[in-house]
């Protein structure tokens, strides 16, 4: 599932504690929150890699993005639980 979030159309997406999501920025400046249903605790967070090919995503892009310092180090989805 993915979708285009906007200033202009004011979309927004739930995304349901425990589910994996990911989101790619299609411009060089862009705000992004986050609306939690408990306290952050790091120790729950995990990181599976962008291209994962078990996924097979559709990124809307044609390179390799720029990846944060912890989606960097990702590690495949069937690893992450692993």
């Amino acid at each position: 599932f993915g979708t285009d979030l906007s200033d202009d159309n004011k979309k927004q997406i739930w995304v349901p504690p425990g589910f994996a999501h990911g989101f790619l920025t299609l411009t060089d400046v862009a705000d992004f929150e986050y609306k939690c249903t408990d306290y952050y605790d790091s120790s729950d967070e995990r990181a599976i890699i962008w291209n994962d090919a078990d996924l097979n995503i559709s990124w809307p892009i044609s390179f390799g993005p720029e990846l944060s310092p912890k989606d960097a180090v990702a590690l495949n989805f069937c690893d992450v639980f692993a």
